[in-house]
């Protein structure tokens, strides 16, 4: 459940931001205080990357090791 919520987040964070630097340059083009929310997206985007990316790896291998028993037994 947690590495389905981290992929749906590396599509809905950089939406999310997008839509904060649009607030922020509308209403105060001077003052970047979107760059402290763009740190913590990023950050949070990078773990989820990490998460999806630790479950891809174990599921190809699970696949290979299936793989292999099946060639082994046919």
């Amino acid at each position: 459940m947690k590495t389905l919520r981290a992929l749906k987040f590396l599509f809905v964070g950089p939406m999310v931001l997008l839509l904060l630097v649009a607030i922020n340059w509308l209403t105060t083009p001077g003052d970047w205080w979107v760059q402290w929310a763009a740190l913590g997206i990023g950050i949070a985007w990078v773990v989820s990357f990490f998460r999806v990316l630790t479950a891809l790896i174990v599921a190809g291998g699970i696949a290979g090791f299936l793989a292999m028993l099946r060639q082994r037994s046919g």
